[in-house]
């Protein structure tokens, strides 16, 4: 079989990098090109140093891209949808890791990002890129949207649950995510500076995250009650790599463990990157970010607090692999009707 020739924008960034390590040695695809503007010339290596003699490729400008068969973009939020059309020219298929092409509909865009969407045309056709969600939907898809790290935990933990349709929504979903310090990219800022950023536990957007608008949209159902009982807070914390999700959900019937059990394991049992963690003891006795970092696991686990029947919903990923760049390659892999897992297939790091 031919190897599939990818090229990459923005490969000068955490999910660039973690992506150009990913496809460098997945069996079916050749990396033709990477491209910078602010690396352009320079060996791939020195910009990712992990990559050193692993790699010869070298950064090009964005202006030289040639054609390819899918080309990837890691851009910042709201620069690829101002080019989506040159960059439509040189692939067939393109997968955005960005924001731009998340949500459906341009009014969210206002909303949650603050402006107006610059190829508004092109939402209804793009394809929520989370192959546990909208798996057949990739396998025709042109236009692939990446999906909010903080987002892909949340609704990999609750999916199975909504789609039960056990949640009681007169009470809203309150979570938390805490994330590590590369969810914030790879340019420094006062946030990121190592004396301010070490030891911190700093909510950084207690209310308002736009990772919100993810949730209503795959969670709930338009004009549902969903739509204004979301109440998502974000964390930073000194992690490097990691997200750590906990949500609080309430049942419209009371259910014992063995049933919500039962749930998730109909919901999960055929998915390669869904592992549930519920152990009875042991410190690992629920999902922990430090021990997926480097993989594409989701780790999902959950308690149940009978007297209020409150399930506690706990769900941990890497969030520059299967909240980015990993995710990505699986988008890849099932658009093409190849196997999930290539690409994919090892652990994260133990201990790290």
């Amino acid at each position: 079989m031919s190897r599939v020739r990818v090229a990459i924008v923005g490969g000068s960034g955490y999910t660039g990098g973690e992506l150009i390590r990913l496809l460098l040695f997945h069996p079916l695809v050749e990396i033709t090109q990477v491209a910078s503007g602010s690396q352009a010339g320079h060996f791939v290596h020195s910009a990712h140093p992990n990559l050193r003699k692993i790699s010869t490729l070298r950064f090009c400008y964005p202006d030289d891209l040639t054609s390819c068969d899918v080309l990837f973009l890691c851009l910042p939020h709201g620069v690829s949808s101002g080019e989506i059309e040159r960059y439509r020219t040189l692939a067939p298929r393109v997968i955005d890791l960005s924001g731009d092409f998340r949500l459906r509909s341009p009014e969210l865009y206002r909303r949650w990002y603050g402006h107006e969407h610059k190829a508004p045309a092109l939402l209804s056709e793009a394809v929520y890129g989370l192959p546990e969600l909208h798996r057949s939907e990739l396998s025709e898809a042109a236009l692939v949207s990446g999906t909010g790290c903080m987002a892909t935990t949340s609704i990999l933990g609750l999916a199975p649950l909504y789609r039960a349709g056990i949640v009681k929504q007169s009470i809203p979903l309150v979570l938390e995510a805490k994330v590590g310090s590369s969810a914030a990219g790879a340019k420094a800022g006062p946030a990121s500076h190592h004396p301010d950023r070490s030891g911190a536990v700093r909510s950084f957007e207690p209310t308002g995250h736009r990772h919100t608008a993810e949730l209503i949209q795959e969670l709930g159902q338009p004009g549902s009650e969903l739509q204004q009982l979301v109440a998502f807070s974000a964390t930073a914390i000194e992690l490097v790599r990691g997200i750590l999700v906990t949500a609080h959900v309430f049942l419209n019937e009371r259910l014992d463990e063995r049933a919500i059990w039962r749930i998730y394991r109909e919901a999960y049992q055929r998915e390669p990157f869904i592992r549930l963690v519920k152990e009875r003891n042991g410190v690992y006795r629920y999902p922990e970010p430090k021990i997926l970092a480097g993989s594409n696991y989701c780790d999902v686990g959950f308690e149940l607090d009978v007297e209020q029947q409150r399930v506690v919903v706990i769900a941990a990923l890497d969030n520059l692999m299967k909240g980015a760049a990993g995710n990505g390659v699986q988008a890849l892999n099932c658009m093409f009707g190849w196997d999930e897992t290539l690409g994919l297939t090892f652990p994260g790091l133990h201990p790290v």
